[in-house]
C-alpha cells in the first residue's frame, strides 16, 4: 500500500492508497519540532486505529512545505516503514511543461494539485487551494503550468483581524443569512466570508480574461481543494468541482509516474 503525506504550513493530511483508490485519510496539525519517532507514532496510530497494518505500507510519497520537518519525515519513513520516500519537488517526473520564471520556487503541494487536475479533470484547469494561503494554479489548454496567484488564507487573515482589533472577538466561520450584519458577530462573519468569496471570484475572472488573450481555447474546469474549500466553493460562481483529496491524488499520480523510472522509492 502507498502512504501519501501532504505536510502544509498549518495542517498535514495523510492518505492511504490501495491499488488506485484512496482507502482512508487523516488530518493533523502540522508539527514544527517533532522528531521522527513522534511522527511515526502519530502515523502508525492513525493506521492502527483505522484497522490497517503499518507493515503493509511499501511506498511513501511526501509533499512538504515546511523545510525543517523534511529530514524527520525521511527518517520516519525509513525507521517505521522501511521505505525510501519519493519527495516531491520540481525535479521529479510530472509531465508538466513549466512556464514559470523560477520553477524551483513552486511548492510541492501546488505541483501535486496541478498534476492531479491535468490527469483527472483534463486541460485547461484552474486549481484553488484553500489552505494557510489561498493559491491559484493555472494549466493551459496545452497542459502547461502557466503560474498562479498566492493570497493570504482565510484563517491567517481572520487571526490578524482579531489580534490587531482589540474589541473584535473570534467568530465561528459559517455563512450569515444576509450580507448586512445587524450585530458585530454577523458583521465579522459577513466581512470574512463574503470578502474571500469576492476575492476568489474576482481573481478567477481576471485569470480567465488574461489567459484567454494568449490561449483562446482557455475554458478551464475550476477545482477547489484544501481544508477550508467547503466554506467558499459552494457559493462561488466559477468553482464547479470540490475535490477534498486532490493533493493526495496528485501525490499518488506522481508516485506512479516516477515508479516507472526505476526502483528506489519503495521497501529497501
Amino acid at each position: 500500500m502507498l502512504l501519501a503525506i501532504d505536510m502544509g504550513n498549518t495542517q498535514t493530511v495523510i492518505g492511504l492508497f490501495g491499488a488506485d483508490k484512496i482507502k482512508s485519510s487523516w488530518r493533523m496539525v502540522t508539527p514544527r519540532f517533532e522528531t521522527a519517532d513522534e511522527l511515526g507514532s502519530a502515523v502508525c496510530g492513525f493506521l492502527r486505529n483505522s484497522g490497517y497494518d503499518h507493515k503493509k505500507i511499501n511506498e511513501i510519497v511526501i509533499s512538504c512545505v515546511v523545510p525543517g520537518m523534511m529530514d524527520e519525515l525521511g527518517r520516519m519513513s525509513l525507521k517505521y516503514f522501511e521505505c525510501k520516500p519519493l519527495v516531491v519537488d520540481i525535479n521529479i517526473k510530472s509531465d508538466l511543461e513549466i512556464r514559470y520564471d523560477h520553477p524551483e520556487e513552486i511548492g510541492a503541494d501546488r505541483i501535486a494539485n496541478s498534476v492531479a487536475a491535468k490527469e483527472i479533470y483534463g486541460s485547461p484547469a484552474v486549481v484553488v487551494d484553500f489552505g494557510t494561503a489561498t493559491t491559484f494554479d493555472i494549466i493551459s489548454s496545452k497542459g502547461e503550468y502557466l503560474g498562479g496567484v498566492i493570497a493570504p488564507g482565510i484563517e491567517i487573515s481572520s487571526e490578524a483581524l482579531f489580534n490587531y482589533a482589540a474589541k473584535l472577538s473570534k467568530v465561528d466561520l459559517h455563512w450569515p443569512e444576509k450580507v448586512v450584519g445587524k450585530n458585530t458577530y454577523d458583521c465579522i462573519r459577513s466581512g470574512i466570508l463574503y470578502g474571500f468569496l469576492g476575492q476568489v471570484d474576482f481573481i478567477i475572472k481576471r485569470i480567465l480574461d488574461e489567459v484567454k488573450k494568449s490561449d483562446p481555447g482557455f475554458e478551464p474546469v475550476i477545482i477547489a481543494t484544501g481544508g477550508l474549500a467547503s466554506l467558499v466553493a459552494s457559493k462561488s460562481i466559477w468553482i464547479k468541482i470540490h475535490d477534498t483529496d486532490l493533493t493526495l491524488k496528485g501525490l499518488k499520480i506522481l508516485m506512479d509516474k516516477n515508479r516507472r523510472r526505476g526502483p528506489g522509492f519503495s521497501k529497501k
